[in-house]
């Protein structure tokens, strides 16, 4: 004779499936209406919003004749540019790519080597037409704010040696 046992059994699946119902809602509310915002860094200028922006992802550099971008994501093809910072704004070109519409890793070979210490921009460009990176022709990109889209690195002795230019 068992019919006690059942009726604890009930019970307990009375409050199984509650506690199960409990965490769902829980989770709902904690993971459901996330929002992804940009980090205030005070370095990059932007971030993508979507899978197809414009963006430029990258780290500190050694020093020396090439830069490594990780990855530059372009919804259409144009340049990159790697120029010296000018009181805080991107100055001389010393370096510049061609870049293809999509996701893709980057090298950029220097005219003049970056300096330990130094601080440089990788700036986004698009195209005029002509298929000739000129800096007073071509338009540096902007995002949906207005900002333009680039990114400020620093040459440092240590940074990932990975990185060497």
């Amino acid at each position: 004779m068992q019919p006690e046992q059942s009726g604890v059994k009930t019970w307990q699946w009375v409050v199984t499936v509650m506690v199960v119902i409990a965490l769902i809602i829980i989770g709902i509310f904690v993971f459901g209406n996330k929002k992804v915002e940009a980090p205030v860094t005070g370095e990059e200028t932007t971030l993508p919003t979507t899978q197809t922006a414009n963006n430029i992802i990258m780290s500190n550099q050694f020093p020396g004749n090439v830069v490594y971008i990780s990855s530059i994501q372009a919804t259409n093809a144009g340049w990159v540019a790697i120029q010296k910072d000018n009181t805080g704004t991107p100055g001389e070109v010393i370096g510049y790519a061609n870049v293809v519409a999509g996701t893709n890793p980057l090298k950029v070979t220097l005219s003049q080597p970056t300096i330990d210490g130094g601080v440089y921009y990788a700036v986004m460009y698009s195209d005029d037409g002509d298929g000739k990176f000129d800096v007073t022709k071509d338009s540096p990109l902007k995002d949906a704010n207005g900002n333009v889209i680039m990114r400020l690195f620093r040459a440092s002795a240590t940074a990932n040696a990975e990185i060497k230019g």
